[in-house]
């Protein structure tokens, strides 16, 4: 598929959403609240049917969900939170993940993961509501029929700026190389070589997913060429600095851009012309999940349109969700940082595994950061 480019025509496909906290760092969500950041011990597997270890992207979990969960069910949750799905699939692959019951891999480390015989494939009788779910999300072509997988959000991946502290807005990934000398040290990247090495590839014209060796050398030479102006490749640290000032501008991801545009309406996000990723999360069950049926409890509960909505005013993420649409505000429904019109991802791509030549990626990654 050398640099071939799929378009994305409607709605999105993948992605690894809002990253925030290290890797392997705890998050312990129950009734009684939660700790962010404590490092834990690796869970140990349990068959106790009123524990439900979730393994996911912090920005899914709040606690007022987990306590309303645990009101309904009895079951009480504990959530150990990671920066990426390369961070997840490690652990899991490492044995590390026993405990786990539920998964929120990106749509492309469905796939991945099913390759690998990872997951469990989904008891559909025990999952209500499969009609609700919007019917752009239903049988991806990453987990045809939704078979291991069910969707629960979906975004996009562009750049947030201070258009006060920026007199000529930026429109493309290009604004990057165009104005080095203007935001040296205050720009940053996701730390994420999927994301930032498929943005380059974008702008010059390439396929997100190129498996094409030139086309990715190109990628790297460019990003080298920017490396000194760069301040960090970060995920989540970016935030504060954005609002505080000491950065101008920060690839991101739309939920976040939602967030931190609500501390400061000065902080605009961007759909680069050239094209971006977009990107689905879905809930998955691990073939080792000692507790499938609290997993079942939580993906039904997640289903409702009462809370997926409540978790989408909430989280600011958008949802696949049809009937939770109607029961949102018109100002989260009518954002077009989380529902982008159409014309706005016709240049649009998810990403796909790449299988062997991911390492190609990985290598220019490691000389990149490493550098």
């Amino acid at each position: 598929m050398s640099g071939e480019v799929k378009k994305f025509k409607l709605y999105p496909n993948r992605r690894r959403f809002l990253k925030t906290a290290a890797s392997f760092s705890g998050l312990l969500l129950s009734g009684c609240g939660w700790t962010l950041g404590e490092v834990r011990p690796t869970p140990t597997p349990s068959k106790n049917s009123d524990i439900l270890y979730i393994y996911s992207f912090s920005t899914y979990l709040d606690r007022k969900l987990l306590r309303r969960f645990t009101a309904e069910t009895g079951i009480k949750v504990v959530a150990d939170v990671y920066d990426s799905n390369e961070t997840m699939l490690a652990k899991m692959q490492a044995g590390g993940g026993r405990a786990y019951s539920v998964l929120y891999p990106s749509d492309y480390m469905v796939r991945q993961m099913l390759e690998l015989g990872m997951l469990t494939k989904l008891d559909r009788n025990r999952i209500e509501a499969w009609e609700i779910l919007s019917p752009q999300f239903q049988n991806p072509a990453y987990d045809p029929n939704n078979s291991y997988s069910v969707p629960i959000a979906w975004g996009t991946t562009g750049l947030i700026y201070n258009s006060k502290k920026l007199k000529q807005a930026p429109e493309d990934w290009a604004y990057l190389w165009e104005n080095q000398q203007l935001l040296y040290r205050r720009i940053t990247l996701v730390n994420d070589v999927r994301e930032v090495m498929g943005a380059t590839l974008r702008m010059l014209g390439y396929s997100y997913n190129s498996t094409n060796a030139e086309e990715l050398q190109q990628a790297y030479q460019k990003l080298k060429d920017i490396k000194s102006a760069i301040a960090s490749f970060t995920t989540d640290a970016w935030r504060e600095q954005l609002l505080a000032g000491d950065l101008l501008l920060a690839m991101g991801y739309s939920a976040d851009a939602v967030n931190v545009a609500k501390e400061n309406p000065d902080l605009q996000y961007l759909i680069p012309k050239s094209g971006t990723s977009v990107w689905t999360d879905t809930m998955a069950i691990p073939k080792t999940a000692p507790n499938p049926d609290a997993a079942y409890a939580w993906i039904n509960f997640m289903l409702k349109p009462e809370v997926a909505a409540f978790v989408c005013e909430r989280l600011n993420f958008p949802t696949v969700n049809q009937e939770a649409l109607k029961l949102m505000s018109a100002k989260t429904r009518d954002n077009p940082t989380l529902y982008p019109p159409p014309e706005l991802l016709q240049n649009c791509e998810r990403i796909e595994p790449l299988g062997k030549f991911s390492e190609v990626f990985d290598r220019y990654w490691t000389q990149l950061t490493s550098s």
